[in-house]
């Protein structure tokens, strides 16, 4: 049986409970350092009070030490694990190798994607180090995810929803070139989403103020079945700087398609946590943050992976602009011509369109039927293609409809002499729990009726426990019932559901890895700046490989004059950035 884990991540305390009701198997967050997000700290008692809740459903917490640390802070960074693993933590996301050295840390290490994995000899390598999970780079295709699957033991993770690094992952050191801030400790100043005139060796803008190193935002949902049978273990959601609606959306969506995904082979796979999600909205990643959607390299081929004409969120493409008039100065009115039937606009919709300059974004402040009122905006003319990238209706509906993750169980109430009640209850990760109850009733006219209360009682939600009755069995050995209030049987329920609650969840085991004897790891690197299967010579049409353009001469990009030279590895089919 192969387990399916659906890794969420989460900036705070907050968004991690959201998306384990979502249907997570699994969150990742930083602890108060160390985590590759300077604004995604969080507190040990955070940290503490999110495994709590996730380990009513066998879900698990994995706190992010993926940074690289000086000498001067390891035994920060050691205190610090030690209080993330007291505190519940259920493994650790790592980058710096000295970590696996540490005997007092037992559970499990995940190295991370900043490790640079891509391909089977340095997940072994990480192996040998005694990591049980890796987390493998993004810009690869599906044969190479398989060869590293079937070259390592230990479980492999790999990214399935979110933004992209335009670089190999842990191998940019733009970031840190320009600003000295480095990715490598969680200070990346995403130099990838800003604008760059492209140049020739004389000068020559060939291309001016694009975001061209800008990629679009990774969605493989479609091929989800295709990662597991490679041996993807767990899809994993980018996003722990994201907000609460966007993380709610994303996973639900692919909670409903890795259910379906279960149900299909229901002998080879099932969820790696427990819990069934009902209620809550209809999930749709359209109307969620996101740059247009790429499934990168994942076939093997090269394809249009930019979004360097608006590195920031567009939304949905709704339709055009039309019957644009300027009522003032400071206002206007126009009305859009909708590019698919059924669109419906609200007060509060937030729209943008693509400028020479970027994206420009406002606010629909009245929207009545396909015609909407705001604030003047001087670029926006007729005809323009328009998007919405807030969706007023959607956002209330993520924040008011509530998802509920409840626990399935199987009740058997056997009525015995006496009008004594035997209840077993039997949770879907297998606890048992069994009571006796007696009671001083009389039997029961209606039998019908008498058993359609129990029914009606014992499957009752409670905001308290998170029970959901799945089948409930009666029996009684002459067809007699008591006559029960239905506060005596609420008792019955409550009773049962307080001593499951203080059973310990059987939760799925992690694997745990074994480190090898005299392993050794090469961090080393090259001294490029940025090297990626990303290729702007081809996404501008100038490949003389693929596209059979004329060779050029040497490129580069320039931003507020730096000036940075291409490499193009067209054996390898990929692109460098270095210092010019």
């Amino acid at each position: 049986m192969q387990y399916l884990e659906l890794l969420a991540p989460a900036r705070n305390k907050e968004i991690g409970i959201a998306a384990i009701d979502c249907g997570a198997d699994a969150v990742y967050i930083a602890g108060p350092d160390f985590g590759a997000r300077k604004a995604a700290g969080n507190s040990v008692e955070d940290i503490a009070d999110l495994c709590a809740y996730s380990h009513r459903f066998g879900a698990r917490i994995f706190v992010t030490f993926n940074t690289l640390f000086h000498d001067d802070e390891e035994q920060e960074v050691h205190r610090q694990m030690l209080d993330a693993q007291a505190a519940g933590a259920d493994a650790f996301i790592i980058r710096d190798e000295r970590i696996t050295g540490w005997d007092d840390i037992t559970v499990p290490l995940h190295a991370s994607t900043q490790c640079a994995i891509r391909d089977a000899e340095r997940a072994k390598r990480f192996e040998s180090l005694g990591c049980a999970r890796v987390i493998l780079e993004r810009e690869l295709s599906l044969a190479q995810i398989r060869e590293i699957c079937s070259s390592v033991s230990c479980e492999v993770e790999f990214f399935v929803h979110g933004a992209l690094c335009v670089c190999y992952s842990g191998d940019c050191r733009l970031s840190e070139y320009i600003d000295g801030r480095s990715a490598d400790r969680g200070e990346c100043i995403q130099a990838c989403r800003s604008l760059y005139d492209l140049v020739d060796e004389n000068g020559k803008v060939l291309v001016r103020n694009k975001a061209l190193l800008s990629l679009k935002d990774y969605n493989l949902k479609s091929r989800l079945e295709e990662l597991a049978d490679a041996g993807v273990s767990s899809f994993k959601i980018e996003g722990r700087l994201k907000n609460a609606s966007y993380v709610k959306n994303v996973v639900r969506d692919y909670d409903i398609a890795l259910n379906e995904l279960v149900a299909r082979y229901p002998e080879r796979y099932r969820r790696a946590s427990f819990g069934r999600v009902s209620g809550g909205f209809a999930p749709d990643t359209e109307k969620t943050f996101n740059r247009g959607y790429t499934q990168l390299w994942l076939d093997g081929k090269r394809g249009r992976w930019s979004s360097m004409d608006a590195p920031k969120s567009m939304g949905e493409a709704i339709g055009t602009v039309a019957g644009l008039k300027r009522t003032d100065s400071r206002t206007m009115k126009f009305s859009v011509v909708p590019s698919k039937k059924g669109l419906e606009l609200h007060n509060g919709d937030g729209f943008s369109f693509a400028t020479a300059d970027g994206v420009t974004g406002f606010r629909g402040d009245v929207c009545d039927g396909l015609n909407v009122t705001c604030k003047d905006i001087p670029d926006l003319r007729e005809g323009m293609p328009l998007f919405r990238n807030i969706n007023s209706a959607f956002e209330k509906a993520l924040e008011t409809q509530s998802c509920r993750r409840e626990m399935r169980v199987a009740l058997q109430v056997r009525v015995l002499d006496g009008f004594v009640l035997d209840v077993t209850a039997t949770t879907e990760d297998g606890r048992k729990i069994n009571r006796g109850f007696l009671f001083e009733a009389e039997r029961a006219e209606n039998r019908e009726r008498a058993a359609a209360m129990i029914r009606e009682q014992l499957s009752k939600r409670s905001d308290i426990y998170s029970f959901a009755v799945e089948r409930l069995d009666i029996e009684t050995k002459d067809g007699g019932l008591p006559l029960l209030s239905a506060s005596a049987i609420n008792g019955i329920r409550r009773q049962i559901a307080e001593e499951a609650n203080g059973i310990e969840v059987r939760a799925i085991r992690l694997t745990t890895g074994h480190k090898a004897r005299n392993s050794v790891i090469d961090l080393s690197s090259e001294d490029t700046l940025m090297r990626s299967k990303y290729c702007i010579r081809y996404e501008l049409g100038m490949c003389p490989v693929h596209q059979g353009a004329r060779a050029t001469g040497p490129l580069f990009i320039v931003n507020n004059g730096r000036r940075f030279k291409l490499g193009f590895d067209c054996k390898n089919c990929e692109m460098t950035v270095t210092s010019d």
